[in-house]
């Protein structure tokens, strides 16, 4: 209770400071936001690399591995379908009307340079690395778990001799190191909270609009409150959990999430966060998030199917009920490929909808909402990956 009241007196006095309109404080705020970006980025890649190869290589071989990854995989796609089904109903009952075409024409200027040319074939090649040191310099997402994995696996099965021994100790070593300098991190939070908080006010005193897109914001915010405060809750009471205390726990990490709007940058304050407050099993904890990090994206989901059928409806596409499952199919498909970084659903959405020759014009009229949106989208997203974690290890507990 005691941190609740912290992180929520930060964030007001945040939003009071961005609020205000000082131009040398919003500056500095802005620095000490950057600052926190950073280095939460810094010790996310490692912590993705050494708790996927340190779980891999301890239960690689193990019966349980399998039903943790299997279970895992399994409420992933349940919840990413529904989150996808929710903004699809939404999508059909508030049915957005068509934009203006001089509208769309001039939102073609903002669509970022060359990436209205790249393929989702593209994006799937990038997961592959040619190299080694590639991935971890480019902060690659889903070639670090990739990697990791493999050499996890390799530890797992090589027989266990000296030298093997004594790789493992100094890969568990340097994870304690790494979570030392996370627990830090975590405790100077409030700092950060308080510039996020002052960035996000600056931006809406500034005038961040949504004009003729309210019923398509309203969709897509609309999706993922239900998803968050319904869906994603009636989950963790179907397997005989509190969601309320589990939130409770895991909210460092939804608040953090909601700031920097990037799942994997979150990644070190979720696994602390379920370790220490949720006391979820730290082989648990160090296996599923790292790859829910990656694969469990239902804001995505919802944001690239309405998004797509919002775009494609102003190109003129008229939908009938198979052509609504492709694209419900494909947003499903396409979450589960994009990494946990920052803006990954509006590429992948802008790549979809240049392959299929809708107007993408309208995405760059989205462009300036996307910061709203991804914030709220990156929160369900760690949410999310939280009710996963506590599932399957309430899952695992029961059956040990």
């Amino acid at each position: 209770m005691k941190n609740i009241i912290i992180w929520t007196s930060a964030l007001l006095l945040g939003a009071v400071l961005g609020w205000l309109g000082i131009e040398w404080l919003n500056n500095l705020l802005d620095f000490i936001a950057t600052i926190y970006t950073r280095l939460f980025q810094f010790v996310a890649v490692p912590t993705i690399a050494l708790a996927i190869l340190t779980t891999l290589s301890s239960l690689g071989g193990k019966k349980e591995t399998g039903r943790i990854f299997l279970h895992t995989i399994s409420y992933t796609l349940l919840t990413t379908i529904a989150a996808a089904l929710v903004g699809l109903v939404l999508y059909l009952i508030i049915s957005p009307e068509n934009l203006p075409a001089d509208v769309v024409a001039t939102g073609q200027t903002d669509v970022p340079e060359n990436l209205g040319e790249l393929t989702y074939y593209d994006h799937i090649l990038s997961i592959i690395p040619n190299n080694v040191i590639e991935p971890f310099a480019k902060g690659n997402v889903l070639s670090i778990l990739l990697v990791s994995a493999a050499v996890g696996l390799a530890l797992a099965f090589i027989p266990k001799n000296e030298n093997v021994q004594v790789l493992i100790k100094g890969i568990l070593g340097l994870q304690e190191v790494l979570y030392t300098l996370i627990r830090a991190l975590i405790w100077t939070l409030p700092l950060g909270i308080v510039a996020f908080a002052a960035q996000l006010s600056a931006q809406v005193e500034a005038g961040v609009a949504i004009g003729s897109l309210g019923q398509y914001v309203a969709v897509i915010i609309g999706g993922n409150l239900i998803q968050f405060f319904i869906v994603l809750p009636l989950f963790l009471l179907a397997r005989g959990l509190n969601p309320w205390k589990v939130l409770k726990a895991m909210s460092p990490a939804v608040l953090m999430a909601l700031f920097t709007k990037s799942s994997a940058a979150t990644l070190p304050v979720t696994m602390q966060s379920a370790e220490q407050r949720q006391k979820v099993r730290p082989e648990v904890a160090r296996f599923v998030l790292p790859i829910c990090t990656t694969i469990n994206m239902n804001g995505c989901a919802a944001f690239i199917l309405v998004t797509s059928l919002y775009v494609m409806q102003n190109g003129g596409t008229v939908f009938d009920l198979p052509t609504l499952l492709l694209w419900l199919l494909i947003a499903v498909v396409s979450a589960v490929g994009n990494a946990g970084v920052p803006m990954g659903c509006y590429f992948l959405t802008l790549s979809l909808m240049a392959g299929v020759g809708a107007p993408i014009g309208i995405m760059g009229i989205i462009l300036p909402l996307y910061t709203i949106i991804d914030m709220v989208e990156t929160a369900e997203n760690v949410w999310s990956d939280s009710c996963v974690c506590a599932i399957v290890n309430k899952r695992l507990t029961k059956k040990g």
